[in-house]
Parts: C-alpha cells; structure tokens; sequence
C-alpha cells in the first residue's frame, strides 16, 4: 500500500487545490474601527449553482488514515474548518482518471477555513489528536445531491496517511 506523509498547510503546497485562512489568528490587510477588525476574501468560495450555501457540522470519529475512497463536486467550492482539533486532509487534482502518485496529505491547524477547488478529489477530513473531529463544512444546500461523485479506490489505488 502507498504511503503520503502529511505536510504542513502552505499557501504555495495547497495553491492548486484551493484557498485557506487562519480564522483563529488572521493576518494581512484588513479594515475596522476601534473594535472591530475585518479581514475580507481571506479564502475564496465559488459556485455555480444558484442555490444557497449551507454550513453544516461534521463529526468524524477517528478509525485510522488508510483511504479506500474518494469523492469530488463538479460545479462547487468545498469548505472545511476544523474546530475543536486539527485535521488531516488529503487532495487529488481531477484529470482524467485518479492517479494516487499525485495525492498530498496536509494537516490543517484547527481553525484555519480551506477551500477545495471544483474537482479537486478528496474525502472526510480525519482527526489527528482526539478521538473525534467536529468540523465545519460550507457546501451549496443539496450539493450532496446535486453535486457529488464518488468512488471506491482498486488494490492498487489505495493509500495510507502517515502524519
């Protein structure tokens, strides 16, 4: 079975699969008054469907890092946070068909909001120091009807992460 070490998240490592954003500790430019500080469009979020974007929560209970699957949107942005833990998450660009010799593994620190790109092959994030991960997930309302793809990974494609 192939192994992927986890990464640290950089923003030129993640740039080809989407945006993120320390929520917890922002930086760069940024408006406000005396109380008030307000970092706009730190991580981008785009679709095209019409329809409105859900927050939903997510609990993952920790199982191990071997991955037998994966999933992608089509037509949307995915956005992930972790809350109470830091996650592990792996990305894949779409092209064709999978290929896991070009999977990344990254940890993302707990409060830092990332944003997968359209097609960009993924699955739940996974928690790397507590027994279950809550996280939270911007998805367009339906998408997990309307835009979802999955697929079950052969012998050969499928992948451990090793932090």
């Amino acid at each position: 079975m192939i192994k992927i070490k986890a990464e640290p998240l950089t923003a030129e490592a993640f740039a080809p699969y989407g945006t993120f954003t320390d929520v917890l500790n922002p930086s760069g430019y940024h408006i406000g008054g005396e109380f008030h500080d307000f970092y706009r469009d730190q991580a981008k979020f785009y679709t095209d469907s019409l329809l409105p974007v859900g927050l939903s929560p997510l609990t993952v209970r920790r199982h191990g890092y071997v991955i037998d699957a994966v999933e992608w949107h089509n037509h949307t942005c995915e956005g992930m946070m972790p809350v109470n833990d830091d996650a592990v998450m792996h990305v894949s660009l779409a092209g064709g068909s999978y290929d896991v010799h070009t999977t990344k593994a990254f940890i993302v620190p707990k409060g830092t909001l990332i944003t997968l790109f359209p097609a960009v092959y993924h699955l739940t994030p996974l928690p790397v120091h507590e027994d279950e991960l809550h996280a939270l997930i911007m998805l367009p309302e339906r998408c997990y009807i309307n835009d979802f793809c999955s697929m079950d990974l052969d012998e050969d494609s499928r992948f451990e992460i090793e932090l």
